[in-house]
């Protein structure tokens, strides 16, 4: 018993360790811009691995050089209330959690494994994923998502949390941030993005690597009017 004591503080000191260098990372963030992120890292091992050579392009914009039409269309679409949550929709985890035991459940009664877990993040959550985890998707690497997003809410500002965001976030195979995003799509610097081009990009976010083989489909363009219409209601922070 005195020995399982042992091994279960020694996993406790290591859970408080991790916990408190994820902290000391972020806090960072404040004043240094992040190099890289473990999704970065990751696609640039698979880019080497599976194409032996890295294609990639990222070029990083201050805050001020991010247009608020890109700024605007990005929460539009991907995160409403990202100016006044606490970096969690907790009703939108609570209807994916009801989602994911529903599904665990059809699965286990068919003999299968559940493929993917449903989301519900906000810009913070998505940042946070990027920032530090891998792509695996379970119970336990959500609830690290959450801590993380909690964190970053705390120690960085909104505006920050946007900047880092749009500065690494993938908009295509080996392609990062607003400003590499703009001269690929559009042969344009990020700051001359109209709406419907800043709208268009803000499409392509959950699933860049789809959409950047036709960026003028027909959904697109629609779902690029719809968030055009929206983003003069968006708060920015």
């Amino acid at each position: 018993m005195t020995q399982v004591r042992r091994l279960l503080a020694v996993w406790l000191l290591a859970l408080v360790a991790l916990q408190a260098f994820f902290a000391l990372r972020i806090l960072t963030m404040r004043w240094i811009d992040p190099q890289s992120t473990a999704f970065q890292r990751s696609e640039a091992v698979r880019l080497l691995r599976d194409k032996h050579e890295l294609l990639w392009s990222q070029a990083w914009l201050d805050d001020e050089q991010l247009p608020k039409t890109l700024k605007r269309a990005v929460i539009a679409s991907e995160d409403d209330l990202f100016a006044s949550h606490d970096g969690v929709r907790w009703d939108a985890v609570k209807q994916a959690w009801q989602k994911n035991e529903k599904a665990q459940a059809r699965a286990e009664a068919r003999g299968q494994a559940v493929a993917k877990l449903a989301g519900g993040s906000t810009i913070s959550q998505q940042l946070a994923k990027n920032l530090f985890l891998s792509s695996e998707r379970n119970f336990v690497r959500k609830g690290q998502e959450l801590l993380l997003t909690l964190m970053l809410e705390a120690l960085l500002d909104k505006r920050r949390i946007l900047e880092i965001y749009l500065n690494s976030v993938e908009w295509g195979e080996g392609l990062f941030g607003a400003q590499a995003a703009a001269r690929h799509y559009f042969h344009v610097d990020a700051a001359r993005l109209g709406a419907s081009e800043a709208a268009r990009l803000a499409v392509m976010l959950p699933a860049p690597k789809k959409f950047e083989k036709s960026p003028a489909s027909a959904y697109v363009l629609g779902r690029a009017g719809t968030i055009t219409a929206r983003m003069n209601d968006v708060q920015l922070p």
